[in-house]
C-alpha cells in the first residue's frame, strides 16, 4: 500500500457514501484510477465491507454494557464451548477471547436494564463453564 491507498482508506472510513468523483478529488486522482485502486483493495481483502451505522436507541439496543467473563476451566473445549454459545447471542455485539485475565470481552447491547438483567439471568449466566460475570456500565462514552 502506498500513501494514496492509505488516503483513500482515511476517506471511506470516515465517509463510505462518498461518490468516486469526490474521492478521486480528495486524493489527488482521476476518477477511473482511484476506481481501480478502490476496487484493487477490495480485492485484496483490504477493505473488508461497507456498513450503515444505525443509532442503537432506534434500533432498540441503547444500552450498552462491557463485560468481562472468567471461566472455570481454561481448557481447549470449555473455551470452544463458551464461544459457540456466547457469540450465538442476539444481544451480544462483540466477543473477544483476552490474554490474561478475564478470559473473555464482551460487548451487550439491549433496550434497557431491566433487559440486561434479564440477558444475564436467562442467558449468558447460563453459559457453560462460568466463573465470573462482571458488568461494567458506561457513564459517558468519549470516543
Amino acid at each position: 500500500m502506498d500513501p494514496i491507498d492509505r488516503a483513500i482508506i482515511d476517506v471511506l472510513r470516515a465517509d463510505a457514501r462518498v461518490s468516486n468523483v469526490d474521492l478521486a478529488e480528495r486524493v489527488g486522482l482521476t476518477p477511473a484510477p482511484c476506481l481501480r485502486r478502490v476496487r484493487r483493495l477490495e480485492d485484496e481483502g483490504v477493505i473488508t465491507g461497507y456498513r450503515a451505522e444505525i443509532d442503537p436507541a432506534v434500533d432498540g439496543r441503547g444500552f450498552e454494557v462491557l463485560v468481562n467473563v472468567d471461566l472455570v476451566s481454561k481448557d481447549r473445549d470449555a473455551f470452544l464451548a463458551f464461544e459457540e454459545q456466547v457469540a450465538a447471542f442476539d444481544e451480544v455485539v462483540e466477543l473477544r477471547r483476552m490474554f490474561g485475565l478475564p478470559d473473555y470481552f464482551v460487548r451487550v447491547a439491549v433496550r434497557d436494564l431491566e433487559a440486561y438483567e434479564a440477558f444475564v439471568t436467562d442467558r449468558l449466566g447460563a453459559a457453560s463453564g462460568l466463573a465470573r460475570i462482571d458488568s461494567h456500565l458506561t457513564m459517558k462514552r468519549i470516543k
